[in-house]
């Protein structure tokens, strides 16, 4: 996805490196690195967004220590992650807040992107002289905080060789420690882990299943199914809600089914605090439900509520069609707009007086005495008479 090449057995192997410092968030001594003066990453020189990719490679996660406190957290300590590292191509913060959106929809493409483990980035910075590191950065914001800082940093006073840390509270860099060089960090091949062998035949097979990009899906949806490109932002930036999209619109017209996926869908998916790939939501379902509002057999808003009832599991809608169907019967609907006259005498009596409002007030209590199965258009219509 970044453009790399990619370093197979046939050409190299990737050997574990430990990587020594002596440091309150790695214990045992060292890191379980495949980077280092002599190793061979699994991918470089690659090339993302206008920005070259030095290496990507494959590194155990440190733990994580409070300078302030004292306390090392070792929730993390010892799980895998890659370390993407790019050449120092960016100008200013800004370049890099954007670029780094870019990188983390890319990744979420192929489910790179842990939501639980959040992002952790070291920002390396120099505007002519030392090259100053910045440690485990946590968000976007703050990256872009910590940048601002320490460019304005560097030219106030003259910049050294250090690692230094970000104060969110103080929004200023603060050192830590004098940056250690290559030869500090005495790397050594791993005795314990085995050599990586990595064959051109898997990455060939690997590549063949790559989804579109980003950005390939985006203009897919602007031009395949004619949407507006506001609308597809929506959709492209989360790939399992874009392909639920594509599945449903080959069934139904897309102008019908993209409210219910931008808008009805997403919100059942936020109120329960869930994205669509923690769910079972068959599209088949989804089609179901809005085949059966488009042909009227239910009013929107039943089927609102029965898209409610989606989560965590959709269901096929055709053995409640027969109890949830549409009211459409002038006698029926009749009788509910009388009851619910009868029993809001004050809203009829404010309608009267001219308050416009109280008619939508009596509109909505018809359609709650109904189940919401009551049509609209036909209950308003009886509405409107009787009260005149």
């Amino acid at each position: 996805m970044l453009n790399c090449k990619i370093n197979t057995a046939e050409e190299k192997n990737l050997v574990w490196n430990r990587k020594h410092y002596d440091y309150p968030d790695l214990p045992k001594g060292y890191q379980d690195t495949i980077s280092g003066a002599y190793s061979v990453p699994i991918g470089e020189k690659g090339y993302f967004e206008g920005i070259r990719i030095r290496e990507a490679h494959l590194e155990e996660d440190p733990a994580s220590w409070n300078p302030e406190t004292g306390f090392v957290d070792y929730n993390r300590s010892g799980l895998p992650l890659i370390e993407i590292v790019t050449e120092p191509d960016f100008s200013n913060a800004e370049e890099v807040e954007l670029w780094l959106k870019k990188l983390l929809l890319t990744l979420s493409y192929i489910k790179a992107i842990d939501k639980n483990a959040g992002l952790k980035a070291d920002v390396n910075i120099s505007t002519g002289g030392e090259r100053v590191e910045i440690k485990n950065i946590s968000s976007i914001q703050n990256i872009k905080k910590a940048i601002s800082y320490e460019i304005e940093r560097q030219a106030r006073e003259k910049a050294i060789r250090e690692t230094r840390r970000f104060d969110e509270v103080k929004g200023k860099t603060i050192s830590m420690r004098v940056k250690e060089t290559e030869e500090d960090y005495r790397f050594i091949p791993d005795p314990d882990l085995p050599i990586i062998k990595l064959r051109e035949k898997e990455v060939k097979e690997i590549k063949k299943k790559l989804p579109e990009t980003p950005q390939e899906k985006l203009n897919k949806l602007i031009q395949k199914f004619k949407i507006k490109k506001r609308d597809a932002e929506i959709l492209y930036k989360n790939l399992d809600l874009a392909e639920f999209f594509e599945k449903v619109a080959e069934k139904i017209q897309p102008a019908t089914a993209l409210p219910w996926i931008t808008i009805e869908l997403l919100r059942v998916l936020n109120y329960n605090k869930k994205t669509l790939e923690e769910v079972d939501i068959k599209p088949k379902h989804f089609i179901e439900l809005l085949r059966a509002v488009k042909d009227k057999t239910l009013t929107e808003l039943k089927a609102k509520r029965i898209l409610n009832k989606f989560i965590p599991r959709s269901f096929s809608i055709k053995t409640k069609l027969k109890k949830e169907k549409r009211i459409t019967n002038k006698k029926q609907v009749e009788n509910i707009v009388e009851k619910v006259l009868k029993k809001n005498r004050k809203a009829v009596q404010d309608y009267k007086s001219g308050n416009e409002t109280a008619l939508n007030f009596l509109i909505g209590e018809v359609m709650k005495l109904s189940d919401r199965r009551a049509d609209y258009k036909l209950a308003r219509k009886i509405l409107q008479k009787k009260l005149k």
